[in-house]
Order: structure tokens, then C-alpha cells, then sequence
């Protein structure tokens, strides 16, 4: 991982900006989850509405922290045995994780990804980012940084380069309350 590269995409998330990056399966864009202008500006990038709700993806388990300690012995274990990895878990919100993120859920929607991109970034950068494919809504999701590039042009601040994971699919998404699948 190009040290220079995360430090610069590190730069743009803490200047509000919005950035692409390598996924387990496809190209994601990336933002500042607490930064309302960020997030705000990757919905428009994406033409995605507000109430759908952002993932939050971090290579630290100790970022969610605060989202783990409250539940049960049996859903940490779960959580510990599925992450890192490529699963995503919807988990209550204890912090007040704000609405730019949840949507119009009640819970938050969390990875910890062992992608070297996303723990180099996240660990650079000091916390979770917002995760979500790197595509206009209807378009399929960009599985190249020239794609990201002929979707959004200039309109990115920055792209962190670097290879794919092997999934090949988007990670799946399960409610730790029940196990019930939101994405297969």
C-alpha cells in the first residue's frame, strides 16, 4: 500500500471530500461519515437518497467499539467470529449515529473489512468511513479506478489505488437481532 497515497486520500476526508477505493468486490466512495457536506455530496454523486442509509466500514474492530460492548456475549461472538471479514452487520445504535447515515433506520450498518486498503485508510485516518459502491444509482458498481473515473470525472477528489479483494460480489448484510439476511 502506497503510504503517500493514503496520506493524501486521509487529507481529503478530513477536508470534506469524497473518495474511491479498492473494496473486497468492487470500487467503493468514501467520505467523513460525520461531515453532513460529504456525505451529502456522495449521495448526489450517486443519486442515491438520504433514507436509504450509508455503511460504515473500518480495518479496526476497536472503531465500533462503542456499537460491540453493549450486546449480549452471544452477538459479540458472532460479531467476532464473521469480522474482520467480508460481512456487514445492522446493529442498534447506542451513540446517535446521525440520521446523513442511518437513514430512516433505526440501526447501523457496520464492516470491518481485512481489505489492506481499507485498513491502511481507516487506520490512517483514525476511525470508520462511509462505504458504498462506486456507481450512479441504476449503473452497475465500478470495478476499475478508469470506471470511477468515467462515472464521476472530477467530481471526486481522489482516488486510492490499489487491487481488488476476491469476493466478487457485494458484502452481505445481516440484522444482529435476528440473523435475517437484508443482502445475499
Amino acid at each position: 500500500m502506497n503510504h503517500f497515497q493514503v496520506a493524501r486520500a486521509c487529507v481529503h476526508l478530513r477536508e470534506g471530500g469524497v473518495i474511491a477505493y479498492p473494496t473486497e468486490a468492487v470500487w467503493g466512495l468514501g467520505c467523513d461519515p460525520f461531515d453532513q457536506r460529504a456525505v451529502e455530496t456522495l449521495l448526489q454523486l450517486k443519486q442515491r437518497p438520504v433514507d436509504k442509509g450509508m455503511i460504515l466500514v473500518t480495518g479496526q474492530m476497536d472503531h465500533f467499539s462503542c456499537f460491540i460492548d453493549p450486546l449480549d456475549d452471544r452477538k459479540q461472538a458472532i460479531l467476532r467470529k464473521s469480522w474482520p471479514g467480508p460481512v456487514t452487520w445492522l446493529l442498534p445504535d447506542p451513540v446517535g449515529i446521525p440520521c446523513w447515515i442511518k437513514g430512516e433506520h433505526a440501526k447501523v450498518a457496520l464492516r470491518v473489512s481485512t481489505h489492506p486498503a481499507i485498513v491502511a485508510l481507516t487506520a490512517r485516518f483514525g476511525g470508520p468511513i462511509v462505504s458504498t459502491s462506486a456507481n450512479p444509482a441504476g449503473k452497475a458498481p465500478a470495478l476499475s479506478a478508469l470506471r470511477v473515473r468515467q462515472y464521476f470525472g472530477d467530481n471526486i477528489d481522489g482516488i486510492l489505488s490499489g487491487p481488488l479483494g476476491q469476493s466478487g460480489k457485494p458484502t452481505p448484510i445481516y440484522d444482529i437481532e435476528d440473523g435475517v439476511a437484508l443482502r445475499i
